[in-house]
């Protein structure tokens, strides 16, 4: 077994012996091993989906198509098991928003903006009234 150094300024050529890994070696030649230096890629710039919209797109189109889940939430309410097994048809639950107050607009759980309830051809929409900074998207995150 070899052992390597976790000294950053260690390089260079070291025998099993002085890596002290030569105790127990059968046959009492030392050979030698090779310490260097691991070297990364700068992570400071920008990389990956940043990089591809600042270039213009590239490969931001086979992005495109995975889906998302949007999701518009009304209201929230906490209610025991007992009140919930208790619903029937007819059962009225209040929520925690009050009636005109801007809904959640989330994608894939995380909050993405404000908006407001509308009615399309006799189906529900929300029609986006504020969407929140990447700096605060970010701190929600946290």
């Amino acid at each position: 077994m070899k052992a390597v150094t976790s000294d950053p300024a260690a390089s260079g050529t070291t025998t099993p012996a002085e890596a002290g890994a030569g105790s127990g070696a059968a046959g009492g030649t030392a050979a030698q091993v090779t310490v260097q230096n691991a070297l990364f890629q700068d992570l400071q710039g920008k990389t990956g989906v940043s990089a591809a919209l600042a270039a213009g797109g590239g490969n931001m189109e086979l992005l495109l198509d995975v889906p998302l889940q949007l999701t518009v939430e009304l209201g929230r309410a906490r209610r025991t098991i007992k009140e919930v097994l208790g619903f029937g048809p007819g059962s009225v639950v209040e929520l925690d928003r009050l009636a005109g107050e801007p809904v959640d607009v989330l994608i894939n759980g995380k909050l993405l903006g404000k908006g407001e309830v509308v009615v399309i051809n006799e189906n529900f929409g929300v029609r986006v009234t504020d969407i929140l900074s990447p700096v605060e998207r970010v701190r929600q995150i946290s």
